[in-house]
């Protein structure tokens, strides 16, 4: 176990102004709270937040983070408080221990509800001070290390746990070594099968290969030498888990890996940069599409460095890493390498002018955004897993994005507004759909226009969680306006049947005795289905008595079911002696966005055919053509009836749904004939189902789209002309 005098000699390698008298408090009163706990493994547990302190040594962190670690488990494990903690160091570190506290009690693994809300309380934790985060990390990262020690049931969950949350927030922050690790000690945990058959042929190539790794660092750094650029070339191979996610992701066996090696070459200068980089593919040539520059484009997290792969001695691809040693130092050690200190020597917190600490902000401003913790959790994973495309507005403005973003994704990046009114995309200055995959390097323009809503169908398009809240939001609110438009013409309507005058001030002054917050929320509900216009009217008039019971009495056992079909009989509907009165029944234009209207099934209704509306809670108006047996079901339910009319656009007539039965002869060519007639007719076959009802004659149900009940007649008067066609009939659903 580490000495009170070593942990101050390892602050002090990297901060010769530490406060070595605050770390000895905190070391020795650690020590203390802890006593003779011990940990699974039998050590004393006070040797584990010496560890995590140790860690976070060596990424060069100040006093106040050495010391939170120090204390991070004392409020949860020992008699140690808030209180006492602020009073004996600061209230800044009381505050981070305090932090690490709550975050120990969140499960990340339980069921997705209380796992994404468990998440927004770990980033909510770290919101204040990122240290909460990296004091974290630290001991996640010791307890997985040793993890052995932990009851077998308990190992699993924690290295999902660490698989799917830590590793990738470290990756989030920059700190690539750790994540690497985590992800290791987690894959060697969840599949130590696949873990071990990788390390045992890694360790196999290393000792075939192990002379050409040597010899392409000499040849690298020769090569760089000769042209008076000072550089340190290291090569390394890549980590188990980063091989086993390759071969998955590409469905690929590990001989076909071509880039098991890696090599870095550090340098002092960004100019430099370029210039070893000159070398390299002057001396090797390069492989197409695997060069990317993050020193002009950083990725969010301050990574900065040029990659590229070239083809190497016996023909063997290399994959370089070129970059500075700040640049390097950046890339191990992230967030963390932006500690700042003060001239005078005292610690400063993390610099929050970081890409790094951007993104975190920025991830828990959609904590207030979001509608459940389900969504949220959906885009942090997301936004953590995903690797980045660069792109840019016609501006210059850079914009980053997941891999396989589409203009959509773009679109919602550059602002929610430009997103919600996206009609098109231009990609280089060429017009493209909005689903296309964009790469590094494009310039995308969005074209908008005023009044457009996002179709819902779009959020199995986008990647990026922004854009699949932001839809989700704009799907909600277009469906809501539906409701609301719907709503407020049930009651208009409803004010009038009552023989009363309807006004919006009316209605608001009645607002307390629907117990709901706006007139909006109570069109809303009408609409739905959830409040009944009756109850509205009696609020906005309270010495309204309702409908008069003989008018609901004299529906029963009258109606058009009793009724022979014929299209010169009146019939009735509920609540109206006669036909409806355009004042009182709601119009009827067709399937659009200003009203949730739909059409009964297996029928459908078309203009001429008279018709009734039925709400349904939560689905809108079904029209129903009044001959319709189905009715029938909703005769004990005269709340639900809405008086409809027909409202056709002349200069804009619409296609409305029917169904036919044709049976026909079951001979070639039958089926051509009918469908040239319907398309000669200018109908539109939308669906159709045959089957055989004989060797002779084969029946067919077609849906079809047709304008009016005149072209609907035309249609079947012409089948019927047909030699091949036995009979038509309207289906009546």
């Amino acid at each position: 176990m580490m000495r009170q005098y070593e942990l101050v000699e390892r602050v002090r390698r990297y901060n010769p102004n530490t406060d070595e008298a605050l770390l000895d408090r905190a070391y020795v009163y650690a020590m203390r709270a802890h006593g003779t706990q011990k940990r699974a493994s039998g050590d004393p547990y006070f040797s584990h937040p010496l560890e995590v302190a140790a860690i976070l040594t060596d990424l060069k962190l100040d006093d106040a983070t050495i010391v939170a670690a120090l204390l991070h488990d004392t409020i949860e494990d020992t008699d140690a408080t808030r209180e006492e903690i602020d009073r004996l160091f600061s209230p800044q570190i009381g505050a981070l221990v305090e932090g690490l506290t709550k975050i120990k009690k969140l499960d990340l693994v339980s069921k997705q509800a209380k796992q994404a809300e468990n998440l927004r309380k770990l980033l909510l934790a770290i919101a204040d001070d990122v240290r909460v985060l990296l004091v974290k990390l630290a001991d996640r990262l010791h307890n997985m290390r040793t993890l052995k020690w932990v009851p077998e049931e308990k190992r699993s969950r924690v290295a999902q746990e660490t698989l799917d949350i830590y590793a990738p927030l470290a990756g989030r922050m920059g700190m690539h070594d750790m994540r690497e690790e985590l992800e290791d000690l987690s894959f060697r945990q969840l599949s130590p099968e696949a873990y071990e058959s990788i390390r045992s042929r890694l360790q196999a190539l290393k000792e075939k290969n192990g002379e050409l790794v040597a010899a392409i660092e000499r040849e690298l750094s020769d090569a760089i030498a000769h042209k008076d650029i000072a550089a340190i070339v290291r090569g390394r191979e890549k980590r188990p888990y980063s091989i086993w996610r390759k071969m998955e992701q590409k469905s690929i066996a590990f001989e076909q890996l071509s880039d098991i090696y890696g090599f870095r070459i550090l340098v002092e200068k960004v100019e430099d940069c370029y210039a070893a980089l000159g070398v390299v593919h002057t001396k090797w040539p390069l492989v197409p599409g695997r060069f990317k520059d993050y020193i002009s484009t950083p990725k969010q997290n301050d990574y900065r460095s040029l990659h590229t792969t070239v083809v190497g001695p016996g023909r063997q691809r290399v994959e370089l890493q070129i970059r500075t040693r700040q640049m390097h130092e950046i890339a191990e050690y992230g967030i963390a390498a932006h500690a700042l200190y003060k001239d005078n020597g005292g610690p400063d917190v993390l610099t929050r002018d970081s890409n790094a600490y951007g993104w975190l902000r920025r991830t828990i401003e959609l904590l207030a955004e979001g509608s459940s913790p389900e969504e949220f959790l959906e885009h942090t994973k997301l936004e953590l897993f995903h690797d980045q495309v660069f792109c840019f507005t016609p501006k210059g403005r850079l914009i980053t994005l997941p891999r396989r973003a589409t203009p959509i994704d773009f679109a919602y990046a550059v602002h929610t507004g430009v997103g919600d009114r996206a009609v098109g995309a231009k990609i280089n200055g060429k017009v493209s759909p909005l689903v296309s995959e964009l790469q590094n390097g494009d310039e995308v323009e969005i074209i908008t226009a005023a009044g457009q809503t996002p179709p819902a169908a779009w959020e199995s398009i986008v990647v990026t969680g922004k854009a699949r809240a932001a839809i989700r939001r704009a799907t909600r609110a277009a469906v809501r306006a539906q409701y609301a438009g719907l709503g407020k013409k049930i009651v208009e309507r409803a004010v009038v049947r009552a023989g009363k005058v309807f006004s919006e001030e009316k209605l608001a002054s009645a607002i307390g005795r629907l117990a709901r917050p706006s007139t909006e929320d109570v069109y809303a509900a009408v609409g739905r289905g959830e409040m009944r216009s009756d109850d509205v009217v009696k609020a906005i008039y309270p010495e309204w008595t309702g409908p008069r019971p003989e008018e609901r009495a004299a529906l029963k056992g009258e109606g058009w079911f009793e009724l022979e079909k014929g299209q010169s009989l009146k019939f009735k509907i509920p609540g109206i002696e006669s036909d409806p009165d355009p004042k009182t029944a709601i119009p009827i234009r067709g399937i659009n966005r200003e009203l949730p209207v739909r059409f009964a099934p297996n029928g459908g209704a078309v203009p001429g055919d008279r018709i009734v509306g039925i709400l349904t809670p939560g689905e809108g108006i079904t029209i129903y053509p009044i001959q319709s047996p189905a009715l029938q079901d909703f005769e004990e339910e005269p709340e639900r009836w809405l008086d409809v009319r027909w409202d056709v656009d002349e200069d804009d007539p619409q296609r409305f749904p029917v169904q036919i039965v044709v049976v026909a002869s079951h001979e070639p060519g039958s089926l051509a004939q009918i469908a040239q007639v319907i398309g000669e007719r200018d109908g539109n076959i939308e669906n159709l189902r045959m089957s055989s009802r004989s060797a002779d004659f084969t029946r067919m149900v077609i849906d079809i789209g047709v304008y009016d009940l005149r072209h609907l007649n035309g249609i079947i008067a012409d089948l019927r002309a047909r030699q091949v066609v036995s009979s038509v009939e309207r289906v009546n659903g």
